[in-house]
């Protein structure tokens, strides 16, 4: 029954276009000029101390009424937020200043639509994910392109060599987190006979097994992180992984890591939520397909509203979980929706599918990072919703510039 279910989903363009309006509008990815990001001067700074504990729950004051009163950003402004700390392998940090050229403002600020806020915890009645066992599913697109992160989070391919997570998975407004010098990434393989196991002949340097021991290291870890924090295994031998569909991982260091200015200071005084996003650069490029990027078009420009991502919540342990739901909410640059999930989820690529341009083809596109599960002060209660962090024209243009290391390939998306 699951695999029917998913085979409708993946492969019925029609199914946000049931509520009789979809043949009136045209659900297509319109090209958009972008405004360029350059870089101005880049220059060094300390080492960071690597203390922050992992949070994969934030705790926010500025909530949904609070992002509807934030001022809107100047010129100024901007090119103080999308500049940006890259941080490197053996723990050196540099800070680039960058202008932006070609911008329109939006005088219009923060407008939302305004709708009530849930008041329930991340799995709302009925859960309604989907764990994809089906190896012919999980090694292929869409599915293959969602990762593990070291650090507890999820994150998706957008190149042969660029991940994009959360930016609190790896940093948590003051400091990075614990684990995020030796950082890893996980991209997903089915166990074949013989993985392993070394072949006759095979030879193996010291570097290539000291990350080897690394690399199981961080599977073991994660594994007790998702199981209870630290509980001891009945068979702690036992690989990450088995031969009964359940996903292993690949696990590939990674270079050097992007994370905006906007991410470490926001209007608000608060952890600023526009800003949650990272670009991971892996050491060894994968030859995989990843997903492209996307400008994020309007809730009423979507088919049923609705949103696809996929990640690895905690509660699953090793398992990849797949959902769909519709945003109930939004601002200029986040998603408000009632999506089910879970802590390990966070990072995860949002996308959806749209027609190209000229063409009958559909194609899928991210269009937001899953920022996770907020708690906010609203009228003195706390209160609970799921955020994604929208790829707005300038974060594309940002993005694609971590990605190029220029704005030549980066005029339209």
């Amino acid at each position: 029954m699951d695999h029917v279910l998913l085979l409708f989903i993946f492969f019925m363009p029609a199914l946000g276009l049931a509520n009789g309006t979809g043949t009136e509008q045209d659900f297509t990815w319109h090209l958009k000029k972008v405004p360029q990001i350059v870089s101005e001067r880049t220059f060094s700074l300390d080492s960071p101390k690597f203390e922050a504990k992992p949070n994969l729950e934030l705790n926010s004051v500025c909530g949904i009424e609070c992002q509807r009163k934030l001022p809107v950003p100047s010129l100024s402004d901007l090119k103080d937020f999308l500049s940006y700390e890259t941080i490197f392998e053996n723990g050196t940090r540099t800070l680039t200043e960058v202008n932006v050229l070609g911008l329109t403002l939006d005088p219009a600020g923060n407008t939302t639509a305004h709708k009530s806020l849930r008041r329930k915890r991340q799995i709302y009645g009925t859960d309604s994910r989907f764990s994809i066992y089906d190896k012919r599913f999980m090694t292929n697109f869409p599915f293959n392109t969602a990762v593990k992160i070291s650090t507890g989070c999820s994150g998706i391919l957008i190149s042969p060599k660029h991940v994009l997570t959360a930016a609190h998975c790896l940093h948590d407004g003051k400091d990075y987190v614990k684990g995020s010098k030796r950082l890893r990434v996980g991209l997903m393989r089915t166990k074949s006979r013989g993985d392993g196991r070394k072949r006759k002949g095979a030879k193996r340097s010291r570097r290539e097994a000291l990350e080897a021991q690394e690399d199981s290291e961080v599977a073991t870890g994660l594994r007790r992180r998702s199981r209870g924090g630290g509980r001891k295994q009945r068979r702690s031998g036992r690989k990450q992984g088995s031969s009964d569909g359940m996903p292993s991982f690949q696990w590939t260091r990674v270079k050097s890591t992007h994370i905006p200015k906007g991410w470490f200071k926001g209007f608000s005084g608060d952890i600023a939520l526009d800003y949650d996003y990272a670009v991971l650069e892996l050491k060894r490029p994968h030859k995989r397909k990843y997903m492209e990027l996307g400008i994020s078009p309007t809730i009423k420009m979507m088919p049923g509203s609705m949103i696809h991502f996929s990640g690895f919540d905690n509660d699953r342990s090793g398992q990849l979980v797949y959902r769909f739901c519709s945003i109930s909410d939004e601002s200029n640059d986040l998603f408000y929706q009632y999506c089910d999930a879970e802590p390990g989820s966070t990072g995860s690529g949002v996308y959806l599918r749209l027609k190209e341009p000229n063409k009958r083809k559909w194609k899928r596109k991210i269009i937001a990072v899953f920022s996770g599960h907020q708690w906010v002060d609203v009228n003195g209660e706390q209160q609970d919703y799921n955020v994604a962090v929208r790829i707005t024209p300038l974060k594309y243009a940002q993005i694609c510039f971590w990605i190029h290391g220029n704005d030549e390939n980066c005029a339209q998306g």
